[in-house]
C-alpha cells in the first residue's frame, strides 16, 4: 500500500521546503522503503527515522544515503517519539508535521534466520527487535510460570490452546532448556489436536506471535506510542498507521476513535462552538490491501491502514479531558 500511505501523508508535507522542510517521523523505519518514497515524491520534507533494530537502521541508511540530511535514524523505540523529537531540537507537542507507522515483524526481520522469528526452519530462539538487550523467546520460555505462559499465549497469539501448550513448555524445560524454535514447533504438532492443525495456518503461527510481542512489548509500546504521535501534530498534520493483526489494529481503532468522536448528546440540533473533535478520520474503518498486492506480496494480507488528521490544536472538549 506504498502509494496509498504516500497520498495520505502528502497532503500534511506538501508545505515543506529545502529551506524551512515539513517534518515526518518514520517511526518504524525497518528498511527504509516508506521513507525513499516520500523523499523521491516531496523535495521539502525531512524524515526522522526510528527503529529499535540497528540492523535495520544500517540498511536504511545506505539506501537512503544518497538524500543526505534529509534522511536521520535514530535508535529508539517508537514510544520514545517525544524523546526523539526533543532530541532533534523539535517540540514534541506540534513538532513534527506527520507521523507513520509500520507494525510488526518486518519481511527482513523474519528472513533473516539467525533472529528466531520464523518458524520454518530450526534457529535460536531469540525475537528481539533490539539484538543490543532485553530478555529473548528462550528466556521467556525457560523462566516464565505456566500461568504467565498461558497468559502470554492466550493474549497476544490468541491461542486457543494456551493452557495446554504452556504446561507442555514448562513440562519440557525441566529435562532440556529452550533454546532454538525448532523442539518448539515439534511440541505445538504434538499438542495442537490434529483437526485444529488443519485450519488457521501454521500451527506456530500464533504462539511465535504471542512470543515475539511479548519479548518485545509492542502492544505496551503501541499504547504509549500512539498518544505522543498524536500529541506530535500540529493543524493539519496527520498520523498513518499499517497494522497486521486483530489486536494493534483494535488498539489503533480505538485511539483514534476517542479523538474523532463527536461528544455531544445526539438528539442536539448543533455542536456548540468549542465541542467539535480535534482531530477527523481519513479512512473509512481499514482499509486493505488490493488482491493484485496480495498476489505480489502474500504478508500484505494482513494489513490494516488507518488514518487522523488534526484539524484545531485545542478546544472545550480536550482541556476538559
Amino acid at each position: 500500500m506504498l502509494d496509498r500511505i504516500v497520498d495520505l501523508l502528502a497532503p500534511a508535507l506538501a508545505h515543506g521546503t529545502p529551506e524551512a522542510p515539513a517534518v515526518l517521523v518514520d517511526a518504524t523505519t525497518g528498511h527504509g522503503g516508506h521513507a525513499e518514497a516520500v523523499l523521491r515524491r516531496l523535495p521539502g520534507v525531512r524524515i526522522l527515522g526510528i527503529d529499535r533494530d540497528t540492523s535495520a537502521l544500517t540498511l536504511a541508511g545506505e539506501r537512503l544515503a544518497g538524500f543526505g540530511e534529509r534522511w536521520r535514524g535514530v535508535h529508539a523505540v517508537y514510544d520514545e517519539i517525544a524523546d526523539v523529537l526533543e532530541g532533534q531540537g523539535l517540540d514534541p507537542v506540534g513538532g513534527a508535521d506527520a507521523v507513520l507507522f509500520d507494525l510488526g515483524v518486518s519481511s527482513m526481520q523474519l528472513d533473516q534466520r539467525e533472529r528466531g522469528f520464523a518458524y520454518a526452519e530450526d534457529a535460536p530462539l531469540d525475537m528481539r527487535m533490539d539484538a543490543t538487550g532485553g530478555l529473548t523467546a528462550a528466556d521467556v520460555l525457560n523462566t516464565y510460570s505456566a500461568a504467565e505462559l498461558t497468559r502470554v499465549l492466550r493474549d497476544y497469539g490468541e491461542e486457543r490452546f494456551a493452557k495446554k501448550i504452556a504446561a507442555a513448555i514448562v513440562r519440557r524445560r525441566e529435562v532440556e532448556p529452550w533454546s532454538t524454535s525448532g523442539p518448539l514447533v515439534e511440541l505445538l504438532y504434538a499438542e495442537i489436536p490434529a483437526p485444529a492443525r488443519r485450519t488457521g495456518g501454521h500451527p506456530g503461527k500464533r504462539t511465535f506471535q504471542a512470543l515475539r510481542m511479548e519479548v518485545n512489548d509492542e502492544l505496551g509500546a503501541l499504547r504509549r506510542a500512539l498518544p505522543a504521535s498524536l500529541a506530535a501534530i500540529g493543524p493539519g498534520g496527520r498520523v498513518v498507521v499499517e497494522s497486521y493483526h486483530s489486536l494493534e489494529d483494535r488498539l489503533v481503532k480505538q485511539a483514534f476513535t476517542a479523538v474523532t468522536r463527536l461528544d455531544v448528546p445526539p438528539d442536539l440540533p448543533f455542536v456548540p462552538e468549542g465541542m467539535e473533535p480535534d482531530f477527523r478520520l481519513l479512512t473509512r474503518g481499514a482499509e486493505q490491501a488490493t488482491p493484485e498486492e496480495i498476489e505480489q506480496n502474500p504478508r500484505a494480507a494482513s494489513v490494516r491502514l488507518r488514518a487522523v488528521e488534526r484539524i484545531r490544536t485545542t478546544s472545550t472538549r480536550g482541556a476538559r479531558r
